[in-house]
């Protein structure tokens, strides 16, 4: 009989930090504990004060274990910020024994042999991800394992970040008592919850607007080719709002959820209900137009780094928007107007068990860490361990390697 395992992801974001606490039990994973509090002490991804970043992480953490009913020894903590960079990487290894048959421990050696590679003193991998192997000059393979050869080469893509902001979050999240298993790159996780491997394969990119960054992963041929985070999100419409009605900071966010969920189909909005300082109707028009012009430069910067990148022509299946900014009031629109390709907001999948709270765009990287998670924990024992972080490579080869073959 399978033993029940606990896995938690904890995403540490700028505008809140949510905890969501699974058992795996029978290759199924159920949701048990849930929390979400409102994030202080991070900027833009990174922690700028250490003491109210500890605090809002332990109420998050202390809310997710109690409806749970366990306590939480280890998480898998989703990374952002700009300091998160991605580049390709080549490694090739000789199989030197006697039948030349590959096995699982080979293609640890060639992505080890990939990511021997000259780093700043300053960064640390967060990921190490094959893309495709070559087997004796044959490419295209994505799962070597079995084959006969004699030269194994791999294509991965390396996703680094700030040693200092690494270990600034590790920091924070060990003063409450709890060890990180692994970081992921909130882009890798968003995408594990809601990508279609079809749409992987085509060629696709995924934009998660967060509260004060953006992320975005672009895939093709099954794995991930560039990432790159902007220093901007929901938060700088929110600032927007707050300008253009002389309120507060709270004020705006009101109306801008407001207008965002439940004032689709109405011409103006009544404020008074939301106790702004002065009036009590505000045009639908002069609100969407803030809006509209913040968001449209958030994916004219997209645009712009896919540009960059290489990748215009090579998206056929579109753009996938995830994060809190995908509830932004005709996001799908603004989203075709300025990148000319098919859109989609996605919502994260595959677990069950207390989803209600986490079926929003908002929860796809907490969702995704935790489906990357299992999936790594067919190669290690269990993430329950109380591994901390000390700034290695911990299981990133064995783990990452294996969980993307097919």
């Amino acid at each position: 009989m399978s033993k029940e395992r606990l896995i938690t992801s904890l995403d540490i974001g700028s505008s809140k930090i949510s905890t969501i606490i699974a058992s795996i039990l029978d290759d199924r994973l159920s949701v048990i504990g849930v929390a979400s509090v409102p994030s202080k002490g991070i900027r833009k991804g990174v922690v700028v004060d250490i003491d109210s970043a500890v605090g809002a992480i332990s109420k998050s953490i202390e809310a997710a274990e109690r409806m749970a009913g366990c306590n939480v020894s280890s998480v898998l903590a989703c990374v952002g910020g700009s300091h998160i960079e991605s580049f390709n990487s080549h490694g090739v290894v000789a199989v030197s024994r006697n039948n030349a048959e590959i096995v699982a421990d080979d293609v640890v050696r060639v992505t080890e042999a990939a990511q021997a590679i000259s780093l700043p003193s300053n960064r640390e991998i967060i990921h190490v991800i094959p893309r495709d192997f070559i087997v004796d000059s044959q490419d295209g393979i994505k799962d070597p394992v079995g084959m006969s050869g004699v030269r194994l080469e791999v294509e991965t893509n390396i996703i680094s970040g700030s040693g200092t902001a690494l270990h600034n979050l590790a920091k924070c999240v060990e003063q409450v008592g709890v060890g990180i298993a692994d970081f992921i790159f909130v882009g890798i996780a968003s995408a594990e919850a809601t990508l279609t491997d079809t749409e992987k394969e085509l060629g696709t990119i995924l934009i998660d607007i967060g509260g004060g960054t953006t992320s975005m992963v672009i895939f093709s041929e099954g794995a991930p080719m560039f990432s790159m985070v902007l220093p901007i999100g929901g938060q700088h419409i929110t600032n927007d709002l707050a300008i253009g009605l002389s309120t507060s900071l709270e004020n705006a966010e009101k109306v801008k959820i407001k207008l965002s969920s439940s004032l689709r189909e109405e011409a103006d909005i009544n404020v008074k209900e939301l106790n702004l300082e002065s009036g009590e109707i505000l045009s639908k028009k002069f609100l969407t137009d803030i809006i509209k012009y913040r968001v449209q430069e958030i994916f004219s910067l997209v645009a712009l780094e896919i540009k960059k990148s290489g990748f215009t022509s090579k998206l056929p299946a579109g753009a996938v928007i995830v994060g809190g900014g995908a509830g932004t009031f005709e996001i799908e629109q603004s989203a075709k107007f300025v990148l000319k390709m098919p859109i989609r907001v996605a919502r994260p999948r595959g677990v069950s068990g207390l989803v209600d709270e986490i079926t929003g765009p908002a929860y796809s990287s907490g969702i995704g860490a935790l489906l990357f998670g299992e999936r790594l924990d067919s190669s290690r024992n269990s993430f329950d361990s109380g591994k901390k972080f000390v700034g290695g490579i911990f299981g990133k080869m064995v783990g990452v390697a294996r969980s993307f073959l097919p």
